[in-house]
């Protein structure tokens, strides 16, 4: 199982970062053992001292698929859920600055935690969807799908000309702006519209 994650797909959170939107996607991979499942705590690590959130719409992927055009991409994915590239902003911000790769930032254990799936049926459209992230019962960010720069189909059919998608691959497709810390005793909260899928604490 690999996760996709898809960097600068907001403008607003490309301001916020100070980020430039590229001509096409810009990817980075984390391993397997980022993915924290629904419902178990998260733990601050000890190697970093700003532990940011970024909240995404996540896509799972159903079909086997290679160099998949665009106009066929939906038929690749059939779950969505929200999740969080968790981010270790002070190496990140190290690694920009010396033209370093984001592994360490971004691929550390469990820092892709995942909410439950749902069926993507469930929504008119993938492309005008509401997702949210509440802390302690505030909402700190909120994005709908129809202001990323690239929309899912897109993302997923470009990631296909270089890397062969496989059943149950997931591809995270990018934060919206209002990223923050993260604190122990924190309660994160993902809502897909209004259906929670996301539930954990930190510690």
């Amino acid at each position: 199982m690999k996760i996709f994650c898809i960097a600068a797909n907001y403008k607003k959170h490309n301001e916020e970062i100070k980020m430039n939107a590229e001509a096409a996607p810009v990817m980075f991979l984390k391993p397997e053992t980022a993915l924290l499942r629904n419902h178990y705590d998260f733990y601050i690590p000890d190697f970093s001292n700003q532990i940011e959130y970024e909240t995404e719409l996540v896509l799972k992927i159903s079909k086997m698929g290679k160099c998949i055009d665009e106009k066929f991409a939906s038929r690749y994915y059939d779950q969505i859920t929200v999740g969080l590239d968790i981010t270790a902003r002070d190496l990140q911000n190290e690694a920009r600055q010396k033209g370093l790769p984001w592994f360490l930032c971004k691929g550390f254990d469990s820092s892709a935690p995942m909410g439950d799936f749902v069926d993507k049926n469930n929504y008119d459209t993938i492309n005008d969807i509401d997702f949210s992230l509440k802390i302690n019962g505030n909402e700190v960010q909120h994005g709908n799908t129809k202001n990323m720069i690239f929309n899912c189909d897109k993302i997923v059919s470009y990631i296909s000309q270089f890397v062969t998608l496989k059943v149950g691959d997931l591809i995270m497709t990018g934060t919206p702006e209002g990223v923050g810390k993260l604190n122990i005793g924190d309660h994160l909260e993902g809502f897909i519209k209004d259906q929670q899928v996301l539930d954990i604490h930190v510690k």
